[in-house]
């Protein structure tokens, strides 16, 4: 077996992690126009060298930006509007008569999904391809794009069902029913390439736009596909399907400290001696889009890469599941073929078992350390600054906990002791500040926050609160929330620990 490519380390520096859908915007949701390319200015005047964002894949029920219609698409929520205005396919009135919702620091999804579509299909109505740019985007993109178009299209003139639940001969894939709808349903499957063109046409400004300004993205993908996908819709030979397409087992983890039932993820699960014989091509297709989009690709659970979970489909909880070994270096060897000059981080949360470790070592990723789990268990905590090695990325705290203000806002007894004298702090009050200067301070490479902890808000701000469904993923930034003053106060403190921005 070939040797795995070690990937050389981060250099020291700085990022904040911001959604796409949390930017400031008139319409609903952040968006890839102005606001963007504000926030890109701010990090530059702020020293930061990183800007982490979620996901970008187009959201289903739930709205969460893990799970996703397609491993490969980006969110039509995200295409800027003011930019269509501009280029003459989109009369301002039209998206000024729609209602977005009313508060600015909340997404309103059921009023964004009615709103947002309407006004794409009135400008893809006007929109004319000019120049082979388009031609070209869709060649390219081919392998895909025509999957996950057909797939939103029938999805759209089903009603929004699943796959799972459309007619069989659909269901199935059936060459001859998909090229008789195909036929039938030409516009309606454009308007979705239109959507996809745009999507890919201001990302690609905006990732230039970073590049000059000497900022690089950080791109996130979850390690499973959603059930309800084009993915496992069309290649359904890569994923533990029985012969009527349903699955027979399904991601989650077990039970541990912080589940007694474990967490029941429901995404199909790959089918990995298929992949192998194939040379992992549609891994190595996925991450070379990803590395497209992305200077560096922070892979969600990355142990399920060495062992994953696997419970038996239809189970009520994760309590009945059995581990099963992944394709561990083998599937690094592929993806680094393809990745070029873009960058891996491993997301190592979870129960890390010597096998995970010793596989990030000869990768060379940089694993995760988050600040928020370090109080919690006494000296020996590894998420503690003094046990860092410098390969890794520190977190105050990701999408998936708390804000700062409102972790230490909870904090009691002991732990609140801990985190006080470790910290060299005497109130309360004291300690979100005291956690971004010790990580700022520590050895580790790279160290990332929130923006919602340097704007000092609390759990309203939270972006997720996993294992519920209702209120997640809807926070939003305020317009003017990025003044001068606070950028001078990061900046400051980047400076401080040698991880400013270098032009």
């Amino acid at each position: 077996m070939q040797r795995l490519r070690k990937q050389k380390p981060l250099e020291r520096a700085a990022g904040i992690l911001l959604p796409i859908s949390s930017l400031p915007s008139p319409y609903g949701i952040g968006t890839l126009g102005s606001s963007a390319y504000a926030f890109i200015d701010f990090l530059h005047g702020a020293g930061q060298r990183y800007w982490q964002v979620l996901p970008v894949g187009p959201t289903s029920y739930g709205d969460s930006p893990y799970q996703s219609f397609s491993a490969f698409a980006g969110n039509p929520y995200f295409i800027d509007l003011d930019m269509l205005v501009e280029e003459g396919i989109l009369d301002k009135k039209t998206i000024e008569s729609e209602d977005w919702g009313d508060d600015p620091e909340r997404i309103d999804y059921a009023k964004l999904y009615k709103a947002r579509f309407r006004v794409l299909r009135q400008a893809f109505d006007r929109w004319q391809p000019k120049g082979s740019d388009y031609e070209a985007f869709v060649a390219k993109n081919a392998h895909w794009l025509e999957d996950y178009c057909l797939y939103m299209a029938i999805k759209l003139e089903q009603g929004g069902k699943s796959w799972l639940e459309w007619p069989d001969e659909l269901r199935m894939g059936d060459n001859l029913a998909l090229d008789r709808w195909r036929g039938q349903h030409e516009t309606d499957i454009e308007f979705w390439k239109f959507c996809q063109y745009q999507f890919m046409a201001q990302w690609k400004a905006l990732q230039a736009y970073a590049h000059q300004r000497h900022v690089q993205i950080i791109g996130d993908i979850p390690i499973y596909v959603a059930l309800d996908s084009a993915d496992v819709w069309r290649k359904s030979e890569y994923f533990l399907l029985d012969a009527k397409r349903r699955p027979t087992v399904v991601a989650g983890v077990p039970p541990d400290l912080f589940s007694a039932t474990g967490q029941l993820w429901g995404n199909p699960l790959y089918n990995w001696e298929t992949l192998r014989q194939e040379e992992y091509s549609w891994w190595k297709a996925r991450m070379q889009h990803c590395a497209s989009l992305f200077d560096l690709i922070r892979i969600d659970h990355f142990i399920g890469i060495v062992r994953y979970y696997a419970i038996p489909y239809g189970a009520e909880t994760a309590m009945v599941g059995e581990y099963r070994k992944g394709p561990g270096e083998e599937l690094l060897q592929a993806i680094a073929t393809v990745l070029g000059e873009s960058k891996i981080i491993a997301e190592d949360l979870g129960l890390v078992v010597p096998s995970v470790r010793r596989l990030l070592k000869r990768s060379g990723y940089p694993g995760m350390k988050i600040m928020e789990f370090a109080f919690g268990s006494g000296p020996a905590n590894e998420n503690l600054p003094c046990h860092y090695d410098k390969n890794v990325v520190v977190y105050g705290g990701t999408h998936d906990n708390e804000t700062l203000a409102g972790y230490f806002g909870k904090r009691r007894g002991e732990e609140l002791r801990f985190a006080k004298q470790y910290l060299r702090v005497k109130t309360k009050a004291a300690l979100p500040g005291a956690i971004i200067r010790e990580a700022m301070a520590s050895c580790a490479d790279t160290a990332i926050f929130q923006m919602q902890d340097y704007l000092g808000l609390g759990n309203e701000a939270r972006m997720n609160f996993p294992s519920t469904m209702g209120e997640n993923w809807r926070w939003r930034m305020r317009e003017g929330a990025l003044t001068d003053e606070l950028a001078a106060s990061i900046v400051e403190l980047t400076q401080t620990y040698g991880r400013a921005l270098a032009e």
